[in-house]
């Protein structure tokens, strides 16, 4: 793994992981389902904008387009639509720590999906990451914390998993940025729906509010997807992958420094467990990441 690798993945996931802290500032103040449809509407907008402009071309192989639209759908419909609805009560925090298991659950799923081959330190790494995760869980929920969200962060993680596992094939025609607006374009459709039908349209305007919008539409939104694309290419998704090992504690520490969410010493140990879950797993797979390009 290249340097320029290194840098990519830690910028993906420092942007990942604060898109929890800005979708709690929006939700608190805007309905969340239509907020992330006009987002998406907005990034993938300016990314199919910028794709023309490059010369990407928008005609899609039939492949391409089936995966481009089941990511946009288990991505940011599914995933994406579920977290931004349950952190109405939810902590940031707590959602990323949810999500940071993405890894474990694609791991899993080959394990016993596709019969892949799990080594003993993934394993180890699944059984440690599962731990971690229950440690918080139990302790979040003897806290009074919302089970409803909680469930919806869980699909949404599940949601999230089956679009990780379509990912490489969607990107494989070269014409990646017009990949990421489509899906985007996707996923705020999908959204429109039940955000017309099921929300009422209310917004109280600050520039908090605006800040974290634009923050989300550019960064997490826009720049993260691109980035992810692009690593994803360089060095393939199960080298990729390792990076989201930093994902539990940056979501923690971003949370706690711009929310002020609160840690208890077990949230700590959960949050380490599933760290050092999580990269096990990553680093049990990386020989053979070398045949998966």
């Amino acid at each position: 793994m290249d340097f320029r690798a290194i840098i990519m993945g830690v910028l993906f996931a420092v942007m990942w992981s604060s898109a929890f802290s800005s979708a709690r500032i929006i939700v608190a103040d805007a309905p969340p389902m239509a907020a992330l449809a006009v987002r998406f509407l907005i990034s993938g907008g300016i990314a199919v904008g910028m794709a023309l402009w490059l010369g990407q071309p928008w005609r899609l192989t039939r492949e391409q387009w089936r995966l481009t639209i089941l990511f946009g759908v288990c991505q940011n419909a599914l995933y994406l639509g579920l977290n931004f609805v349950a952190m109405q009560t939810v902590e940031a925090s707590l959602a990323a720590i949810i999500a940071s298991s993405l890894p474990l659950w694609v791991a899993l799923s080959g394990w016993l999906i596709s019969g892949e081959t799990v080594r003993p330190l993934g394993i180890a790494g699944l059984v440690a990451g599962f731990a971690g995760v229950a440690v918080i869980m139990g302790t979040r929920l003897s806290a009074g914390v919302d089970p409803f969200g909680v469930a919806l962060c869980g699909i949404g993680v599940l949601a999230l998993t089956f679009a990780t596992l379509a990912l490489r094939g969607a990107s494989s025609g070269g014409n990646v940025l017009m990949i990421v607006g489509l899906q985007m374009l996707v996923g705020s459709a999908v959204l429109f729906v039940p955000a017309i039908l099921l929300e009422t349209w209310t917004i109280n305007p600050s520039w908090v509010l605006a800040a974290a919008f634009t923050y989300t539409v550019f960064v997490p939104g826009l720049a993260a997807t691109i980035v992810w694309f692009v690593l994803v290419r360089r060095i393939g998704t199960v080298r990729a992958s390792t990076f989201h090992f930093l994902n539990p504690f940056l979501g923690v520490a971003i949370a706690a420094l711009l929310l002020g969410e609160a840690l208890g010493t077990l949230d700590i140990l959960g949050v380490l467990i599933i760290t050092l879950g999580i990269l096990a797993v990553q680093l049990s797979k990386v020989p053979e990441a070398a045949t998966e390009r």
